[in-house]
């Protein structure tokens, strides 16, 4: 069983196998000699694929962490095995940090001898956990080098920036072989999985200022419309050429439409939510999330978050977030931690607040910032030893195939320390489908793909007037540039055009797909294969039929349409704190339960399509061209099923052909599938099978 819940277990050679002159260099001394001691699996899979810059400065200042080994690592593998198999004698009786630390945390003889052995060679001491798992110092790239046997070089990949070591570290002090990896010689992070509704020349997407008496919704929640024909240029003549006619489905607001309730393209507000999830029935039982604490962790934070979300709360009609209910927590031994925007973390801190807080209003939220290029899983150990709630949502991910190994088992060993003690985590599945289009090669993200953790996909959702469901399909979009901007006259595109290296055709989608890392852990016993395959669940994630946020832009409180898995993690977090309040207690790994719950607890999402998706033709000077429904949503990428429709952006005023359910080469499909997991959860029946 070990070999499935270590990694690197059926990892991809052609990733992470270094060539033999890279080992030589990290496990060999100048002499020739080996080292008597090497931290193996220590170097990430994306410097294969990257140019190599040649050697980093030496003088610039670090901070990296040295990640000591657990004890009884065989014991602490049975025991997760035992807490979730409802056959064991142990079913859900969770253990505390204490109890933990006495029986798997290294001790503190140890940490003291890497402490020692990292200050006698120059590097200064910022903090070691509480747990005892890390030490964490500051130093010079030359220093870390000498230190560690390895050269550090700048890469360059798909545009990017990054420096990583070569090869592994290694050396004979005797106080290396307690280490079972060292993070942050390499910058390669994570990245927030939000994404806004998408423009595909590059325009920004704009957020809407607030009028001095804001009504509580704002965005058009009546996004599918029925049937229309369209003509471009909209006053062509029998004469007039180029011309061409689409028929199909219609999306979003007219683009002119300027009414609160009604601005384009598409937005859904907490109430509609609320309904569309059947939550309301719960909040009539008092299962609010009251008495539990929802745990975000979040990169920088944002400078105006407490604001944001208190207007939010009062637009929305929410219970106030006040400093009673709300805390900022820094963790001790994080640094650089400035508020301000940095990748658009400021975007997904409030995001991830504000719609966790408008499913589960009644549940404490405490917010743990960090860095994002090294500490993001430091502050969830943070989070599990003070045990600051039951559930953790963490909006963020990277590429599983491109990470460190010791990065993935570091983070597992955090969420195993979660899973014992009943705290349910859970990480944003992606946003880029398969990956393929990113890196060349299809890969899950990391930590979603981690089997002590729950990976959240995305769906797009359609509303009845009632703010009952219409319909549901797994997210991904596809854009065809039909006609040109307004002030070019509306001219109609010729060809369509959906070409990926113009920024057309697939867009985004949720991540899914098999680990290129993890055996199948036993809650997916049911499934095909011998890999643990992401997602496990979803939530709505399109920013096309998006929720709205409340955030402070140039000084000026605003309102926009957000999407993503990003989306999705902090909207089912928020579910799995009201099944909490319901029990009593925590819950554990919600994946350990999703795979087993009686009909009706779960919607399960299946492939939805239309008989009028858009067709059309194009009359130039060389004659009539005719376009089907496929053709017009292309790349398809063996997608059969698919919902397209004519939209026309608020943003750039052009006209496009927008699919719902083209998600890369993944598919929904019936039962579990690798866009939504095994669906949607059913608010109160949810609720009540998870915690009976």
């Amino acid at each position: 069983m070990k070999k499935l819940l270590r990694t690197a277990v059926v990892v991809s050679a052609f990733l992470f196998a270094m060539s033999a002159s890279v080992l030589a260099q990290s496990s060999k001394s100048p002499n020739g000699n080996a080292y008597g001691f090497v931290v193996h699996d220590n170097t990430p899979g994306f410097v294969q694929r990257a140019v190599d810059n040649g050697p980093t400065d030496p003088t610039t200042l670090i901070t990296v962490t040295a990640w000591l080994k657990l004890h009884n690592e065989n014991q602490l593998d049975q025991l997760v095995q035992g807490l979730y198999s409802k056959k064991s004698p142990n079913f859900h009786k969770w253990i505390n940090q204490d109890e933990f630390n006495a029986s798997f945390s290294p001790t503190g003889q140890e940490v003291n001898a890497v402490q020692n052995f990292l200050s006698a060679h120059g590097l200064s001491v910022i903090a070691s956990a509480e747990s005892n798992f890390f030490v964490k110092v500051q130093g010079t790239i030359g220093q870390i080098e000498q230190t560690f046997h390895v050269s550090i070089h700048n890469f360059t990949l798909n545009g990017a920036t990054y420096r990583s070591n070569t090869g592994d570290p290694a050396g004979n002090d005797a106080s290396i072989g307690l280490i079972a990896g060292i993070t942050g010689m390499d910058d390669y992070g994570f990245q927030p999985a939000l994404v806004q509704p998408v423009e595909p020349d590059g325009t920004p997407i704009p957020m809407t200022p607030l009028g001095s008496s804001p009504n509580g919704t704002f965005f058009e929640g009546q996004c599918f419309r029925g049937v229309q024909t369209h003509t471009f240029p909209p006053n062509a003549t029998p004469s007039t050429l180029p011309q061409a006619t689409y028929t199909g489905n219609r999306f979003g607001a007219n683009i002119t439409n300027n009414t609160l309730g009604h601005l384009p393209p598409c937005g859904y507000q907490p109430s509609e939510l609320q309904t569309a999830y059947n939550m309301k029935p719960l909040y009539a039982q008092g299962l609010d999330g009251s008495g539990q604490t929802i745990v975000i962790v979040d990169a920088y934070g944002s400078a105006t978050i407490a604001q944001d979300a208190e207007l939010f709360s009062q637009i929305y009609g929410l219970p106030d977030i006040t400093p009673a209910n709300f805390q900022v927590v820094k963790a001790p031994g994080l640094v650089n931690n400035p508020h301000g925007v940095a990748r658009t973390w400021d975007v997904e801190t409030t995001l991830d607040v504000e719609l966790a807080h408008a499913l589960a209003p009644g549940a404490n939220i405490a917010l743990v910032v960090a860095t994002d290029r090294a500490s993001l899983d430091e502050a969830i150990h943070y989070a599990v030893v003070h045990h600051l709630g039951n559930t953790i949502s963490n909006s963020w991910s990277s590429i599983e195939g491109f990470g460190n190994p010791v990065t993935l088992d570091r983070v597992n060993r955090i969420l195993q320390m979660a899973a014992v003690q009943g705290i349910d985590v859970n990480f944003a599945s992606g946003d880029r489908g398969d990956e393929f289009a990113t890196v060349g090669f299809k890969s899950v993200d990391f930590p979603a793909s981690s089997p002590f953790a729950t990976g959240i996909g995305g769906t797009s959702l359609a509303l009845n007037p009632d703010n009952t469901v219409a319909f549901q399909t797994g997210w991904g979009n596809n854009l065809t540039r039909i006609a040109n901007k307004v002030s070019e006259g509306s001219t109609p595109s010729v060809p369509p055009l959906n070409d990926p290296r113009i920024g057309l055709g697939f867009q985004f989608g949720a991540g899914g797909g098999s680990s290129l890392t993890f055996g199948k852990p036993a809650f997916q016993s049911s499934l095909p294969g011998t890999a643990r395959m992401v997602p496990d669940i979803s939530m709505l994630a399109d920013p096309f039929t998006g929720a709205e946020f409340i955030q402070t832009v140039g000084g000026k409180p605003s309102v926009g349409v957000v999407g993503g898995t990003s989306l999705a993690t902090p909207l089912f977090s928020a579910v799995m704190a009201i099944a909490s309040q319901k029990a009593g207690h925590g819950l554990g790994q919600a994946a350990a339960l999703v795979y087993t719950l009686p009909s009706g607890a779960v919607t399960d999402i299946v492939p939805f399509g239309s008989p009028n998706n858009v067709t059309g033709t194009l009359k130039t000077s060389g004659g009539t061209t005719s376009f089907t429904a496929d053709q017009l949503a292309s790349p398809l990428d063996g997608t059969v099923t698919y919902y397209s429709a004519l939209y026309n952006s608020p943003f750039s005023t052009r006209w496009f052909v927008i699919t719902f359910g083209t998600d890369s080469s993944l598919a929904t499909a019936v039962g579990w599938d690798n866009v939504t997991g095994v669906g949607t959860p059913n608010g109160l029946a949810f609720v009540s099978a998870v915690a009976p």
